[in-house]
C-alpha cells in the first residue's frame, strides 16, 4: 500500500512538472498542448486480464474495479469489456455455469508509459511481476492490451502468460520465435497504399505529403506507398520521419514543424502509432495552425481542433479503418447500460468523448443547418445516434471471444481428465494455454470467422471516415466510402455521393493539393527541370494541335482535313477552297482570259483581213499570224489554272505555259531578226537576201519550241507535277492547288523562257536606230522589256505568296506578259489601219522602205 501511494504522489508531481514546463514554454511538447483534454491524456493503451469464476457474478461485482477517472479515448474499451463479458455469461453454451470476468492489469489504463518505464527500468534491481500471485503458483491467465504494440512489448519481456494484442497488427509482434506468448487478433494491412493510392486518386490529390514514425513498419509502409503512388503518377512534396526518441525528436522538431507548413501540400498522410512522438508532432501542427487534410489509420480517430467549428468533410481526419461487422446489440447495450451494474456514467462519456465513434443517423429529422442550442446536451438530445465499434474496439470484442472459447477448450480437458483436484477455472500451464489460444477458430455472434492462427487476409475490405469537428470538442465520424481490394480495378473504391442528408445542403466543394495549377483545355504540361513529375507550367499547345482534357502531356495533332479552334480545344472539319470560277478572283481573271483571247482573235482577223496593206506585209504577215495564234493560246492556257485542279490539269498547266510563251517570244525573236536582216539587205553585196528569202528566221520558232519541249519532258519524267493539299496558308480551309512537283525544273522552264526575252530584247534594242516608219524594233524592244519587267516582279512576289495567292500571281503574269506582247507590237498597227488608214500607203514611205 505505501508503494502505491509513492508511486501516486511520484506521478502526480511528474504530471504537475510537466504541465508547468509546457506553460512557460510553448515549443515543447511533453503531452498534449491542450488544457481542453481533461488532463492532457496522450496515452490510449488499457490492459484487461480475463478470469473465470465458479457461479454467477454478483450485481455489484464491477463497482469497486473503478475508482479513477477513465481517460476519455478509453471508454469504448471498457464498455466492450462489459458488454463482450455480459454476451458471454448470457450464452449457456460457452463457460456453462461459470462466469467469465475481467480485472485491470496494474498501471494500464492510467498512465501506461510512467508506470511500465518505471516497472521495466533497467536501473530497477526489483522485479514487478503483472498478473502474478505474491506465492510461488504461477497463474495463467490471458491478457488483453492495446492498442500501442510497444505496451505489448515491454509487458512480453518478462511475462509469459500469453498476451492477446487488440491493437493494429503490427508486424513487431508476429516474430513467434521471439514472442511465442504474444497473440494479435486484427487483420494485416496488406492493401492500405493501395486503398490510400486510390482515395488520392480519385479526388486527384497529386502532392502529397508523408510523416512515418522512424521505425521499421514506418519505413515499409513508406515503400510501398512510394511505389503506389509512382505507378498513379502521385508525388511526394515532402516525408517527415518521426524520430522515436524524445531527445532526438526534440532537436529537430522546428524544422519538422517548418517543413510541413512551408509546404503547399493540402494532403498529410500519417502513418505510425499513437502514443509516441509521431503524436507529440501531429499536436504541434494542430496547435500552429496546420490545416490540412489528414490521411491515417483508425487509430488516430481524432479531432485535430475542439474550438473549431465546421461541416467541411475535408477539412479534418480521413481514416482507414478495416471492415467490421455491425453489432446491433452494442448500440442497445451502451444506451440503455445500468451504471449501478457498471461503474460508467453514460451521459458523461457522451459529453466528455472527444470522439463519439459514432455517426448521425440517417433516419433523423432534424437537418444540422437548422440546429440552434444552448449546450452541447441539448443537442444530443436532439440527435440520435448509431454508436459504432472502432476497429480497436472491435478487436477487442473478438479476443474476448477467442479467450473465451480457449478458456471453454480448456474446462473440457480438465472434466475429461478428471482434474477434480483443482478448481475448473484456475489454469497453470501457460503453453498449453497459449497453444489453444493459437489454434483457436471460430464464428463470432455477428458472424465473423476469427482465425487466431492466420489474420492476413487478402480481400479485407476497408471503411473510410471522415471525423467531423464540433463545438465544445465534440467529434462525429462519418463514413464516406469504402474499398474493395479484390473487386476489379475499377471498382475497388466506391465514395458516397449522398451526403446532403448529413448536412441539410449540397456536397462540399473538394480541396486541391496539386504541385501546379491544372493546366485547362487548350494548354499541355510542360515540366520544370530538377522538380517532381507533378511539377510543371501551362504552354499552349502548338499551331493545329489540341488538347480537350486538363492537364495533358501532349497535344494532339488535328487531321489533315480539319483544323484546330481558336481556343485549341477541339478540331473543326475544314473547308476546301481553290481558286473557282466563282470567286471574285477567279471570275474576274477568267474574264480577262476570255476577253483578252477574243480581242486577239479580232486582231488576227484585222490582220488578215488588211494582209495586202503595205504595214501589214512591211512587218511579215506570217510571223504575226504566229505570234498572234500563240498569244491567243497564252491568254486560254491561263484558264488551266482556274476551276478545281485535277490530275490532267496540273500536268497541263505548266507544260502548256511553257512552250504557249515560248512560241510567243521565240516568235518575237524570229521577228526581230527579220527586222535586222532587211535592214542589212540595203547593203550591197549582201548575202543574207537568200537567207531570208528562204526563211531562215522562221527556223527560229520550231528550234525554240523544240528545247522546251525536252525540258518539259524531263520535268514530266522525273518530277511532274501532282495535287497538293494547302493546311497551312488559309486558318481553317483546306486549298487544293497543284504542286509544281520540281522547282528546279520549274525554273529552268521560266529561265529558258527568261533567256529568249531577254535575246529577243538584245536583239530589237540594237535594231532601235532603223527607219521609223513601218519599223516595229522599237515596239518589239518595249514589248520585250515589258515582258522581262512582268516575269522579274513574278519571281519575288510569286515566292512571298502561299496557297490561291500563288495561282493568282501566277495567271496575272501571264496575261500581263502576254497583254504587253498584242499591245505593244499590234495596238499601233491597228490604230494604223483601222483609225489612220491615210498614212497607210507606200507612195508616202517609199524613200524609208526598201523590202
Amino acid at each position: 500500500m505505501k508503494k502505491l501511494c509513492a508511486f501516486i504522489i511520484s506521478f502526480l508531481l511528474l504530471k504537475f512538472s510537466l504541465i508547468l514546463y509546457s506553460l512557460t514554454d510553448p515549443s515543447c511538447f511533453w503531452r498534449i498542448q491542450d488544457n481542453e483534454d481533461n488532463g492532457g491524456d496522450l496515452q490510449s493503451d488499457c490492459g484487461f486480464a480475463l478470469i473465470t469464476y465458479e457461479g454467477p457474478i454478483e450485481e455489484n461485482f464491477y463497482s469497486n474495479l473503478i475508482n479513477f477517472r477513465i481517460p476519455e479515448r478509453r471508454y469504448e474499451f471498457f464498455w466492450v469489456m462489459f458488454f463482450a463479458t455480459d454476451e458471454i455469461n448470457r450464452n449457456p453454451y460457452i463457460l456453462p455455469n461459470m462466469s467469465l470476468i475481467f480485472s485491470l492489469l496494474t498501471g494500464m489504463c492510467e498512465d501506461t508509459f510512467g508506470f511500465l518505464e518505471k516497472t521495466y527500468s533497467p536501473q530497477n534491481n526489483s522485479l514487478h511481476f503483472i498478473n502474478y500471485y505474491c506465492g510461488t503458483q504461477i497463474i495463467c491467465d490471458v491478457e488483453l492490451t492495446g492498442p500501442s504494440w510497444t505496451t505489448s512489448l515491454k509487458l512480453a519481456i518478462d511475462s509469459k502468460c500469453p498476451k492477446v494484442f487488440f491493437g493494429p497488427f503490427n508486424p513487431n509482434l508476429s516474430d513467434h520465435d521471439q514472442f511465442p506468448y504474444v497473440y494479435q487478433v486484427a487483420t494485416k494491412d496488406t492493401h492500405l497504399s493501395h486503398a490510400m493510392a486510390s482515395l488520392m486518386l480519385h479526388f486527384r490529390w497529386t502532392w502529397i505529403g508523408v510523416v512515418i514514425s522512424y521505425d521499421v513498419q514506418g519505413i515499409q509502409f513508406l515503400s510501398d506507398l512510394r511505389e503506389e503512388m509512382q505507378r498513379h503518377g502521385i508525388c511526394l512534396a515532402f516525408v517527415n520521419m518521426i524520430p522515436e526518441t524524445m531527445q532526438i525528436y526534440k532537436t529537430k522538431a522546428k524544422i519538422y514543424d517548418k517543413q510541413i507548413m512551408a509546404s503547399s501540400a493540402k494532403v498529410v498522410i500519417i502513418y505510425g502509432e499513437m502514443n509516441s512522438t509521431l503524436e507529440v508532432s501531429f499536436r504541434r501542427w494542430v496547435y500552429l495552425g496546420a490545416q490540412r487534410i489528414w490521411i491515417t489509420t483508425s487509430q488516430w480517430d481524432v479531432i485535430t481542433n475542439k474550438k473549431d467549428f465546421s461541416l467541411d468533410f475535408f477539412h479534418g481526419t480521413v481514416t482507414f479503418a478495416h471492415h467490421n461487422s455491425d453489432i446491433a446489440k452494442f448500440r442497445n447495450f451502451v444506451q440503455t447500460i445500468n451504471t449501478s451494474k457498471y461503474p460508467i456514467d453514460i451521459s458523461y462519456s457522451m459529453l466528455g468523448w472527444n470522439y463519439f465513434n459514432c455517426s448521425i443517423s440517417k433516419n433523423s429529422n432534424s437537418k444540422m443547418d437548422h440546429f440552434i442550442f444552448n449546450s452541447t446536451a441539448e443537442w444530443l438530445a436532439l440527435h440520435k445516434f448509431d454508436m459504432a465499434l472502432s476497429e480497436e474496439g472491435y478487436n477487442l470484442y473478438n479476443a474476448v471471444y477467442a479467450v473465451a472459447h480457449t478458456y471453454h477448450e480448456l474446462v473440457l480437458h480438465k472434466v475429461e481428465s478428471q482434474q477434480i483436484e483443482e478448481s475448473k477455472g484456475v489454469f497453470n500451464d501457460c503453453q498449453q494455454v497459449a497453444s489453444l489460444l493459437k489454434t483457436r477458430v471460430f464464428t463470432n455472434p455477428v458472424g465473423e470467422l476469427v482465425n487466431m492462427n492466420h489474420r492476413e487476409n487478402q480481400c479485407a475490405e476497408y471503411d473510410i471516415f471522415n471525423i467531423w469537428n464540433f463545438p465544445q470538442g465534440l467529434g462525429i465520424k462519418v463514413k464516406i466510402g469504402s474499398y474493395f481490394p479484390c473487386l476489379p480495378q475499377s471498382q475497388r473504391l466506391h465514395i458516397s455521393e449522398d451526403l446532403e442528408w448529413a448536412t441539410g445542403g449540397t456536397s462540399p466543394q473538394v480541396p486541391t493539393s496539386t504541385c501546379s495549377v491544372t493546366c485547362t483545355a487548350g494548354f499541355r504540361k510542360t515540366h520544370q527541370k530538377q522538380t517532381a513529375d507533378c511539377c510543371f507550367d501551362c504552354v499552349h499547345c502548338p499551331e493545329n494541335e489540341v488538347s480537350n482534357d486538363t492537364d495533358m502531356e501532349q497535344c494532339v495533332r488535328c487531321p489533315d482535313n480539319k483544323y484546330a479552334n481558336l481556343q485549341q480545344t477541339h478540331c473543326l472539319q475544314r473547308a476546301i477552297s481553290f481558286l473557282a470560277y466563282e470567286d471574285p478572283l477567279g471570275m474576274a481573271l477568267g474574264c480577262m482570259a476570255l476577253c483578252f483571247s477574243a480581242l486577239t482573235v479580232l486582231v488576227l482577223f484585222t490582220f488578215v483581213k488588211y494582209k495586202d496593206t503595205p504595214i501589214v506585209k512591211a512587218n511579215n504577215c506570217i510571223l504575226s499570224y504566229i505570234l498572234l495564234i500563240f498569244l491567243i493560246l497564252c491568254f486560254l492556257c491561263s484558264l488551266l489554272f482556274i476551276g478545281y485542279p485535277n490530275q490532267a490539269t496540273c500536268l497541263l498547266q505548266q507544260t502548256t505555259f511553257g512552250i504557249f510563251f515560248t512560241g510567243a517570244v521565240s516568235t518575237v525573236l524570229a521577228k526581230t531578226i527579220t527586222v535586222v536582216m532587211a535592214f542589212k539587205l540595203t547593203i550591197p553585196g549582201n548575202r543574207m537576201r537568200g537567207m531570208l528569202a528562204a526563211g531562215a528566221p522562221k527556223l527560229v520558232i520550231p528550234i525554240c519550241i523544240l528545247i522546251q519541249l525536252v525540258l518539259c519532258g524531263i520535268w514530266l519524267v522525273t518530277s511532274p507535277p501532282f495535287i497538293d493539299r494547302d493546311i497551312q496558308s488559309e486558318h481553317g480551309k483546306t486549298i487544293i492547288i497543284c504542286n509544281k512537283g520540281s522547282v528546279i525544273a520549274f525554273h529552268f522552264v521560266l529561265g529558258y523562257l527568261g533567256f529568249l526575252a531577254l535575246s529577243s530584247f538584245t536583239v530589237a534594242f540594237l535594231a532601235r536606230n532603223l527607219p521609223d516608219r513601218f519599223n516595229e524594233a522599237k515596239f518589239l524592244t518595249f514589248s520585250m522589256l515589258m515582258f522581262c519587267s512582268v516575269w522579274i516582279t513574278f519571281l519575288p512576289v510569286y515566292h512571298s505568296t502561299r496557297g490561291k495567292t500563288m495561282v493568282v500571281v501566277e495567271v496575272f503574269s501571264m496575261l500581263a506578259s502576254s497583254t504587253g506582247l498584242l499591245g505593244c507590237i499590234f495596238i499601233p498597227k491597228c490604230y494604223v489601219i483601222l483609225v489612220r488608214p491615210d498614212t497607210n500607203f507606200l507612195q508616202k514611205n517609199k524613200a524609208k522602205f526598201h523590202y
